[in-house]
């Protein structure tokens, strides 16, 4: 890794990584890297629960790991070394960002998932996942991503409450979608997104009771939007010090 380049941002804008074509018998073969890939022999995986940003990139260099090209950008190092900065004195209280990039994948349009899970002001969950289903619209995308997100939430809300924490208030959920944030309290959506039927009437009820609340939230705070895609300099910088980023880990 130290003979690799140096990267500003985990993948370029405008990045298009797709799956290689397969070469017909009358046709010139792809070039492939002449040495493969594998996540056993590469840090990227460690990277990637270490350092919330590089979640994504990951992601489509796993992909692509049966038959990696030349133009798939795998062996990269960050320039600066960041660290997840750990807050001594933060509060006991659950809030979330998640994001989908609907029909991002070019090969089959499928969606990728995001989302941040903080503890007061520690990311302390983070994942960039692709969707196993196809959505039918970004609000779809956005409604999937949801109820994943709040799966892992309750998940650790759970395990808090078994180690004897009390949380002070139910946790929120932030979402820069307006349609996907009014669906979670508006039954009047029903009817256009009975598909989704099993999320739609899980989200809503832990709303209805209390035990969940969803958000709105701006595009540019939508901290989750750094794992989902490719973005400029300016906003990757500008999410990666909103996510909790910095060269130094404790405050």
């Amino acid at each position: 890794m130290m003979q690799t380049d140096t990267m500003q941002l985990p993948l370029p804008i405008g990045t298009d990584v797709t799956a290689p074509a397969q070469p017909s018998s009358s046709t010139a073969a792809v070039p492939t890297l002449q040495q493969p890939w594998s996540p056993t022999s590469s840090p990227l995986p460690t990277a990637t629960t270490a350092t919330t940003p590089v979640a994504e990139s990951t992601s489509h260099a796993i992909t692509n790991m049966s038959q990696p090209m030349n133009d798939h950008p795998m062996q990269t190092r960050a320039k600066d070394n960041l660290r997840v900065v750990i807050h001594r004195n933060s509060q006991v209280a659950f809030h979330a960002f998640f994001d989908a990039d609907w029909a991002g994948n070019k090969d089959d349009f499928s969606s990728t998932s995001a989302y941040i899970v903080y503890l007061g002001w520690n990311p302390i969950l983070w994942s960039s996942k692709k969707q196993n289903t196809i959505a039918r619209s970004t609000m779809e995308a956005e409604y999937r991503s949801v109820a994943a997100t709040y799966a892992e939430l309750n998940w650790v809300c759970f395990l808090l409450t078994d180690l004897g924490l009390t949380l002070p208030s139910a946790p929120v959920i932030y979402c820069d979608n307006v349609g996907a944030t009014q669906l979670c309290s508006n039954p009047i959506f029903h009817s256009c997104i009975k598909h989704v039927a099993i999320d739609f009437h899980f989200i809503r009820d832990q709303v209805q009771s209390g035990s969940l609340r969803v958000a709105h939230v701006s595009s540019s705070d939508q901290l989750a939007d750094a794992l989902t895609k490719p973005l400029s300099r300016p906003l990757f910088q500008s999410l990666k010090t909103k996510i909790g980023l910095s060269h130094h880990g404790l405050s």
